[in-house]
């Protein structure tokens, strides 16, 4: 019986999930399995993968062997670079506190770069969402500016279509600004 670590399907149209599930290999895609040992969701940035990473171990050390997408997943967690080391470690090459340090560095170095993506992927998302709020504070003020020069064009026009129509009370006006001053002088010499 040939033995594959491979994906099972679930969870609604365009928004996959996926089981990491060791089955035989004749068996459907979605159907009988042997035993599930994680989930992969395609849909998060960076993609979620939890997967039980000795169970994982274990059947690839028995043989099972890997689609080129599991196989990918398992690079990733370092699952393969773990089965390598214990290969060696079986075979007598290294001891097993020497693969356990290299897996130990390797997994350090891999975290910090997890890290780091997630970090630039937030500084990203909140500078596009700082450009968005600058876009949209310009684009209120541009309109506030031009609703301020409709209504002092409009103030404009209503000014000058009253001077235009009343001719004469625009002279008084005048006129009486013109004799205020006289007359205030003249109060000012008869009270002294």
């Amino acid at each position: 019986m040939s033995v594959k670590i491979r994906l099972a399907r679930r969870g609604r149209k365009k928004q996959a999930i996926y089981d990491v599930v060791v089955a035989d290999a004749r068996a459907p895609r979605d159907g009988r399995f042997i035993e599930k040992i994680g989930t992969y969701n395609p849909n998060t940035n960076p993609a979620s993968i939890n997967i039980n990473n000795e169970r994982a171990l274990t059947w690839l050390l028995n043989g099972a062997q890997p689609t080129d997408t599991v196989k990918a997943m398992l690079s990733y967690r370092g699952i393969m670079l773990k089965k390598h080391l214990q290969i060696g470690v079986l075979k007598g090459a290294i001891s097993q506190e020497q693969a356990d340090a290299k897996f130990g560095t390797w997994l350090e170095e891999k975290d910090a770069k997890i890290v780091s993506k997630s970090d630039k992927l937030a500084a990203s998302k909140a500078d596009v969402r700082a450009k968005a709020l600058a876009a949209e504070v310009a684009k209120n003020q541009a309109r506030v500016d031009a609703k301020q020069a409709k209504e002092d064009e409009q103030k404009a026009l209503l000014a000058a279509a009253e001077s235009a129509n009343n001719p004469v009370a625009a002279e008084t006006e005048v006129a009486s600004e013109e004799v205020a001053p006289e007359a205030a002088a003249e109060g000012g010499e008869a009270e002294a």
